[in-house]
């Protein structure tokens, strides 16, 4: 069987650290096309994940423009991820997206009317769904085990780990920081949890307060002030459709030891779960109450019936087979959509000090 020719198209730092490394574990996929507006970097990732023949492009139309490429890997910073994608679908590739979906939910809904338009498939890369955790805690709340889950607690902070490089901190290209950056794995879980995609209304509350300090400790050394136009942490509670709640909280640097980052908590009419450490699910029987810790070492694996645990691989693995065999893939685009749509509104929210509510 011939492989599926996937294109990468921005060879930075998400597209090394995930994409291509799990792409070159699929062996029904093959990277034949890599893209950059930096050539060198196009350059050096056909040396490592590319064959000889594989082709090196600066501007992403010309990858588009080959025949043969059937999947593309957009990698690039937010601003750039809708035109990138719609071009990519209207070219008749399939898409694979990294988070967020895009800068703006009117950039996404961008993404899903091409999808829809072109009847190709686009994905957006929320890898934390294929951990082991995660994996068994979704196939709890398929199988009922927490009953009706009516409040959630999406968490995503770091104590001090600001990523200093790229254009991370620049809101112009990013559309946010760390809300939009991961908090957004956070809130894709806790829906996904749920499986509850209809919000009612949200309330948040960005802050610059760490931001603008100088010499700061951080993991990645300390970070310009001047360069840091993105906010430093972000807070929201979610209301839902059904009458349900989400707390969703989000920071790059917090004075705080609760450090967290896409995990949940949920809490449900039978049972609740949380990831403190381990994966804990807690409830009542017989009169008592009981909590009991997952071991996760070892065991099945959800969408891949294979060795390997690292979300990124199992991700391109279930991606790939999802093109392959033309099924729906694991992250919709529909779900990630309602994962921007949030988004935007507590920045809105944010912005007017008032509540946003959802039509």
């Amino acid at each position: 069987m011939s492989k599926v020719r996937v294109g990468i198209i921005g060879c930075g730092g998400i597209s090394n650290g995930k994409h291509m490394p799990s792409l070159a574990k699929v062996q029904e996929a093959e990277m034949v096309a890599f893209c950059d507006v930096v050539r060198e970097r196009a350059e050096e990732a056909k040396g490592k994940f590319g064959s000889a023949e594989a082709a090196v492009y600066e501007n992403y139309h010309d990858l588009l423009n080959d025949p043969s490429i059937t999947v593309v890997h957009v990698c690039t910073p937010n601003d750039s991820h809708a035109d990138i994608a719609i071009a990519a679908l209207e070219a008749g590739k399939h898409v694979m997206c990294e988070k967020p979906m895009a800068k703006t939910a009117d950039d996404a809904r961008r993404m899903l009317e091409a999808a829809k338009r072109t009847g190709k498939k686009l994905t957006v890369g929320y890898q934390n769904r294929f951990r082991g955790d995660t994996r068994y805690l979704k196939e709890a709340c398929v199988r009922d085990e927490l009953g009706e889950v009516y409040f959630a607690k999406a968490h995503a902070i770091r104590r001090r780990a600001v990523p200093t490089w790229g254009v991370f901190l620049d809101e112009d290209k990013q559309g946010g920081g760390p809300l939009i950056d991961i908090g957004t794995h956070a809130l894709d879980l806790a829906l996904w949890m749920m499986d509850n995609y209809k919000p009612k209304a949200v309330l948040g509350r960005a802050y610059h307060k760490l931001s603008q300090k100088e010499n700061a400790a951080n993991a990645w050394g300390p970070w310009d002030p001047a360069k840091f136009t993105v906010e430093d942490s972000a807070f929201a509670m979610i209301t839902m459709e059904n009458g349900a709640s989400i707390v969703l909280e989000s920071s790059w640097a917090l004075n705080s030891l609760e450090v967290d980052e896409a995990k949940v908590s949920l809490s449900g009419t039978k049972a609740g779960a949380d990831m403190k450490g381990c994966l804990r699910i807690n409830g009542e029987e017989n009169a008592r109450l009981y909590v009991k810790e997952i071991e996760l070492s070892s065991g099945g694996v959800a969408f891949y019936e294979g060795a390997s645990e690292d979300p990124g691989e199992l991700e391109a693995r279930a991606w790939i087979q999802a093109v392959i065999n033309d099924t729906d893939p694991v992250v919709t685009a529909e779900q990630a959509l309602v994962v921007s749509e949030i988004l935007e509104a507590i920045y809105e929210s944010s912005k007017t000090g008032k509540a946003v509510y959802f039509d």
